[in-house]
């Protein structure tokens, strides 16, 4: 299926008009006509080649979702009309140990985790292709569904941006009883803040910047501290149970880990572009934890999206239309967005 869709052809070129092909729906499949995706960090990344590995040309996007326009003869979740997703994987072996638990995200077996976009696409021979485009066709292992309560275009970035926080809040049991905090207001950590908030535990928000107060008490934080402010971070010393740190810009992680009580953990969700130094005194006194994790695998991500049609989590975000891509891009690189932008990719048929 012959398909419009947004493109970079070089670590240089802006985004622009591109056509993929998709393919038609084997047995398996879903066949979904987008109506929205999200703009994750990671797609700039991708589309500037900033990690060194990004093939051309690259369609990003792995905030996908849309309505369901064709089933394969074996699909069983999903009928004509319905409501649908795809988030940052299409594909994993499915037989190894971390795709048996759950984790395709962590997959290890031939071929490994296969993402959305600029993976290996064993359909096609070339390379998968993201959301930034008018249609996607995903195996039905690989298909959420969305609640009815959601709004599409709110609920789109959950697929990275919310499970990306879930999936740890809950691992290192974020909930009742527990002190939790939230290190940056993006993307990322306005979700950790919703989802903290909505699993019942005392969150506290960490912030550089005075104006995001008021809307990080809106989201749901308890407290809000600023960060550069080191006598009101060191109020809080060694008294959470956990920090997810969502930060991609250098910073301190030790003052945050002095944060944590006996056994607590930090959890990096953020990619800051250089090495962050770690004191061994900062793990040590009191036994504390620095961890990490990635996304989540399909079965937790179907749980978050139906924790937050039953809590009424969405993402706040701003809509744009396809074409502004570029521009969207350089306000994200200043933090310029509350919280997540979202393409209306009816914008792409017009």
């Amino acid at each position: 299926m012959n398909t419009k869709a947004f493109a970079a052809t070089s670590p240089t070129s802006p985004l622009g008009p591109f056509a993929i092909d998709r393919r038609e729906p084997t047995e398996h499949d879903v066949a979904i006509e987008l109506m929205y995706c999200g703009v994750c960090h990671s797609d700039l990344h991708f589309a500037k080649n900033e990690w060194g590995f990004t093939q051309y040309p690259v369609v990003p996007g792995h905030e996908m979702l849309g309505k369901v326009t064709k089933v394969g003869a074996k699909v069983k979740k999903f009928k004509v009309g319905d409501l649908a997703a795809v988030g940052c994987m299409v594909d994993s072996c499915r037989t190894c140990d971390c795709c048996k638990k759950g984790l395709e995200q962590f997959c290890v077996g031939p071929g490994g985790t296969v993402f959305s976009y600029n993976g290996a696409d064993k359909h096609s021979g070339g390379i998968t292709y993201g959301g930034y485009s008018e249609r996607v066709v995903c195996d039905e292992a690989f298909t959420l569904k969305v609640p009815a309560n959601l709004d599409p275009a709110r609920a789109s970035p959950l697929l990275c941006a919310g499970i990306t926080t879930y999936s740890p809040l809950k691992h290192w049991g974020a909930g009742k009883g527990k002190k939790v905090g939230i290190v940056g207001l993006g993307g990322l950590g306005h979700m950790g803040v919703k989802f903290a908030h909505a699993m019942g535990a005392h969150t506290v928000l960490f912030t550089t910047s005075e104006s995001k107060i008021a809307d990080g008490k809106r989201l749901g934080a308890d407290e809000v501290v600023i960060s550069k402010n080191p006598d009101a971070v060191q109020k809080h010393a060694a008294s959470f149970d956990m920090i997810l740190d969502t930060v991609s810009a250098d910073h301190d992680l030790n003052a945050y880990l002095s944060l944590l009580k006996l056994d607590g953990t930090m959890v990096l969700v953020g990619v800051p572009p250089n090495a962050q130094p770690v004191q061994a005194f900062s793990l040590i006194m009191p036994r504390r934890q620095l961890a990490g994790s990635l996304i989540g695998g399909i079965a937790e991500t179907q749980e978050m999206l139906d924790f937050c049609g039953k809590h009424n989590v969405q993402c706040d975000i701003e809509i744009i239309k396809v074409q502004q891509i570029n521009e969207a891009y350089e306000r994200m690189l200043k933090s310029d967005v509350k919280y997540r932008f979202v393409i209306d990719l009816a914008s792409l048929r017009a």
